[in-house]
């Protein structure tokens, strides 16, 4: 157990700036004008530590100032405190100004909108550092793992987080060029039964969700199980099936023409897509800097 410090035997701990400074440039004017405080100021920091100490620290001899003996000893303890208190503070500091900005978000966010948007980010923030923590079928934030996340959520959290929305979740099919060859000229949702549709495994119902907006009921289980809405998107892209997606994740390859929405059809489900942090956290300027840039980027 560590002892307690009797607080009572410090000095004026205020002083010793003074002290330090007079010590160092036999000077109370040039320690004055170096701390930014007035001449009798620094004299009134000397003159406590004197009283306090009972001892003279300083000898006077003409408009020179020296340390006495007592003086050169006591600077050596304080410069030694004082350089201590300084590595242990720039310890903190940099620790803080090094240590990664973790953001946990899932597979699918990761490479199909989060990535094309570091580069920019990093260009305005270069003293950030980012560490990516994906996953494939947990929803839930996990401030342990990320100290922001890109999540999906039913509702907003709870008042001890901060809760961005970026964007809704909608679900739209989307297929190549190629598969959409093979349906009539006007496709409607029913065109879409018996062809290959791929489905992530922790959203099983969302074809079903999306057809039964349509006014389609029953639908043959021709599905495609597959784990992240990246590799639906791939299958997407190499003809082989009609993916359903849940958000913004097919932008580019839909603006290229890699991809096509065979059908406008889209339906808009409960919660959004957005950022999380815990409310304390934003105190940090980094997570304060991730939160309002890509709060700007998701809505703009």
């Amino acid at each position: 157990m560590t002892m307690k410090i009797d607080l009572r035997k410090l000095p004026p701990l205020n002083a010793l700036k003074g002290f330090e400074a007079t010590t160092r440039r036999h000077s109370v004017r040039e320690a004055a004008d170096e701390l930014c405080v007035t001449h009798p100021a620094v004299s009134h920091q000397i003159q406590l530590l004197e009283s306090d100490l009972g001892v003279q620290l300083f000898s006077r001899e003409g408009r020179t100032i020296a340390p006495t003996a007592e003086g050169r000893q006591f600077y050596g303890y304080v410069r030694r405190a004082l350089d201590t208190l300084i590595e242990g503070a720039e310890t903190l500091r940099r620790s803080r100004v090094e240590q990664p900005l973790r953001v946990q978000t899932y597979v699918t966010a990761s490479i199909r909108w989060l990535a094309s948007r570091i580069p920019a980010f990093q260009a305005e923030h270069p003293e950030i550092r980012l560490q990516l923590s994906t996953c494939a079928v947990e929803w839930d934030f996990d401030e342990t793992l990320g100290d922001v996340g890109l999540v999906y959520r039913e509702a907003p959290p709870g008042p001890e987080f901060e809760w961005v929305p970026l964007f809704d979740y909608a679900l739209y099919p989307v297929c190549s060029p190629s598969l959409r060859q093979q349906m009539p000229q006007h496709p409607t949702p029913s065109d879409l039964i018996g062809l290959p549709l791929v489905v992530v495994y922790t959203e099983t119902r969302n074809w079903d969700i999306w057809f039964q907006g349509a006014g389609i009921d029953h639908v043959p289980d021709s599905r495609i199980v597959v784990d992240t809405e990246a590799m639906a998107l791939q299958m997407a892209l190499d003809g082989t099936a009609v993916a359903l997606v849940n958000g913004p994740f097919a932008s580019d390859d839909l603006k290229s023409g890699r991809l096509v929405q065979p059908i406008d059809h889209v339906v808009s489900c409960p919660g959004a897509w957005g950022l999380i942090c815990r409310r304390d956290a934003l105190e940090n300027p980094k997570v304060q800097a991730f939160m309002q840039w890509f709060g700007r980027s998701g809505t703009a």
